[in-house]
C-alpha cells in the first residue's frame, strides 16, 4: 500500500517504522529538516522536507497514487487541511488526521467531516484515547494494561510477573489443572526486551510482562490467580487538568459512582473551566509540586496519585514527591520522551504511560487489509494482538485449530460466538462470523490479511 506520512515527530517516525517494516510503501513528509534527516538515517522510507498543505509537495510525495495518507503533525488545522487537499486535488480515498482540540471532537459538530466539508475519514483523538486507557487500568489494579476487544466481551490485559504471583515457573500446561478457575490464555511474554510466544512446556518467570486474554467477566479471578489483589483506588488526585485529566475525571464522574476525584490545576482559567465542567471533582488552583498544595488536596487521604501534565519532569516530580508523603499510595505519570522510562524503577513510580503508542494502535486497526476491527502493539509493532471476523470465504471456515496451519507466529487467544466467549483449544472448530482475537508477528500480518480479506483494500 502506498502511504503518505505527514508529521515526523515521535508517532510519524513510529508509524513511519512499523508500516515500512510490515512492506508498505512510506513517503513522510515535514517542515523540520532535522526529523527527516533522523527519519532518512534510520528508515527506508522516501523522505520530504516541506509544508505538506502545499500541493507541490504532496505532488512530489505522488499523492496521485497514494491509497492513504497520515496527517500528525502537531497542528490541527493544518491536519485538517491537508486531508482536504489530499481529497480535493488528489482523490486520496483514506484520510486519517490527529486532532486533539476539544471543540474540534464535539459531537454536535460531527457532520463538519464528510466528503462535502472536511474529507477525513478516521479522527484520531490520543487524549481521549489515553483518558480511556487509565480508566480501564484503574477498574484493573495490578495491570499494565487493560484493552478491550470484541464489543468489550474479551480482554488483552498485560500483567507483571512478581515473586508473588502464584502460577510462575509452573509448566502452561499444567495450569489448567492446579488452577481450574483460570479461563485464560497466556500468549507469551516480554523477557528481558523480547517477546516470547510461550508453549505449553514453557513457564513465565519473575519479572516477565505477560499478555493474557481473558473473558471480561473474568478480570477478578485472573489477577488473583497472578497474585495481583489490590483494592480498586476510590480516591484519586490528578495532578494537571489539560485534556486528559479533564475527560478522566469526566469518564469517572459518569461510569465510576465511587470515585472521590480532586484535580490540580496550574493555570487559574483553566482550573476555572474544568470545575464549570465537571460535576463532583474537586478542583484545586495551585501547583502539583507545592507541598502546601498537596496538603490542601489531602495527600494522605489519596491512594492514587496521576501526574497528567503536559511536562514529563513535573511528573515525575509530582509522583516522587508523593513517595515522600507515604509510601503505599500508587502513582502514574506520563511521559513523552522514551528515556525516561530507565528511571522508572530507582523513582519507584507504578505506572508510566507513554501515549505514542496509543494513537500508533489507533492508527494501525485503519491500515490493515479485511475484517480487521482492532489492534494493539507490542513492543513497538514487533507484534500485534490483532480482531478480525472470519468471513464466509476465508480458507479457515470448518477446520480444527490443529489443522489450520497457521504459522507458529500466529496465537489465537479467543473467540467470540454468539455472545459466547471461548477459550479454543486444538479441537476447536472455526465457523463463520467468529469474531477472533489473536496474536500476530508483524512478518506473518500479510498472511493475516489474507485469511480475513474482504476487498483488496
Amino acid at each position: 500500500m502506498n502511504i503518505i506520512i505527514c508529521g515526523a515527530g515521535r508517532v510519524g517516525y513510529t508509524i513511519s517504522k512499523i508500516l515500512s517494516e510490515q512492506n508498505h510503501s512510506i513517503t513522510v513528509i515535514d517542515q523540520s529538516s532535522d526529523d527527516i534527516q533522523k527519519i532518512n538515517e534510520d528508515l527506508d522510507v522516501k523522505a520530504i522536507v516541506g509544508k505538506a498543505t502545499y500541493p507541490s509537495i504532496l505532488e512530489k510525495a505522488d499523492a496521485s497514487n497514494a491509497d492513504m495518507i497520515i496527517a500528525v503533525t502537531r497542528n490541527d488545522e493544518i491536519n485538517m487541511l491537508i486531508c482536504q487537499i489530499a481529497y480535493t486535488v488528489f482523490n486520496i480515498q483514506k484520510k486519517i488526521a490527529r486532532i486533539r482540540s476539544q471543540d474540534y471532537l464535539n459531537p454536535k459538530f460531527s457532520k463538519v467531516y464528510n466528503k462535502e466539508n472536511l474529507p477525513i475519514d478516521v479522527i484520531i483523538s490520543p487524549e481521549l484515547e489515553i483518558a480511556r486507557s487509565i480508566q480501564r487500568k484503574l477498574e484493573a489494579p495490578g495491570t499494565l494494561d487493560n484493552v478491550p476487544f470484541a464489543e468489550n466481551k474479551i480482554r488483552l490485559i498485560e500483567i507483571i510477573v512478581n515473586e508473588k504471583c502464584p502460577i510462575a515457573n509452573i509448566k502452561l500446561n499444567e495450569l489448567t489443572k492446579k488452577f481450574p478457575k483460570l479461563n485464560a490464555n497466556i500468549l507469551g511474554v516480554i523477557r528481558e526486551d523480547k517477546f516470547i510466544i510461550l508453549k505449553k512446556n514453557d513457564v513465565m518467570i519473575k519479572n516477565d510482562k505477560a499478555y493474557v486474554i481473558i473473558n471480561s467477566l473474568h478480570i477478578a479471578q485472573t489477577l488473583e490467580a497472578f497474585g495481583h489483589k489490590e483494592k480498586i483506588s476510590n480516591k484519586l488526585l490528578i495532578i494537571g487538568g489539560g485534556n486528559i485529566g479533564f475527560n478522566l475525571a469526566k469518564n469517572l464522574e459518569q461510569e465510576f459512582e465511587e470515585a472521590r476525584i480532586k484535580i490540580i490545576e496550574k493555570d487559574k482559567i483553566r482550573a476555572e473551566y474544568i470545575a464549570n465542567e465537571l460535576n463532583n471533582t474537586i478542583v484545586i488552583n495551585g501547583d502539583g509540586l507545592d507541598e502546601d498544595v498537596l496538603n490542601e488536596a489531602n495527600i494522605e487521604d489519596v491512594e492514587t496519585v496521576l501526574a497528567l501534565t503536559n511536562d514529563d519532569e513535573d511528573n515525575l516530580m509530582a509522583s516522587v514527591l508523593v513517595e515522600k508523603f507515604s509510601k503505599d499510595k500508587k502513582t502514574m505519570a506520563l511521559i513523552n520522551k522514551p528515556n525516561y522510562s530507565l528511571l522508572q524503577s530507582s523513582l519507584k513510580i507504578d505506572d508510566l504511560i507513554d501515549p505514542r503508542m496509543h494513537t500508533v494502535s489507533s492508527i494501525l486497526k485503519h491500515v490493515h487489509k479485511g475484517t480487521i476491527e482492532n489492534v494493539y502493539s507490542i513492543l513497538n509493532g514487533d507484534f500485534e494482538v490483532i480482531e478480525a471476523d472470519v468471513i464466509e470465504t476465508s480458507e479457515l471456515i470448518n477446520k480444527e485449530l490443529k489443522n489450520s496451519d497457521l504459522p507458529e507466529e500466529i496465537r489465537i487467544g479467543a473467540v467470540l460466538r454468539n455472545n459466547e466467549i471461548i477459550i479454543p483449544r486444538s479441537n476447536f472448530i472455526f465457523k463463520k462470523d467468529d469474531k477472533i482475537v489473536f496474536l500476530a508477528k508483524k512478518d506473518q500480518l500479510e498472511t493475516v490479511e489474507n485469511l480475513f480479506r474482504i476487498s483488496s483494500f
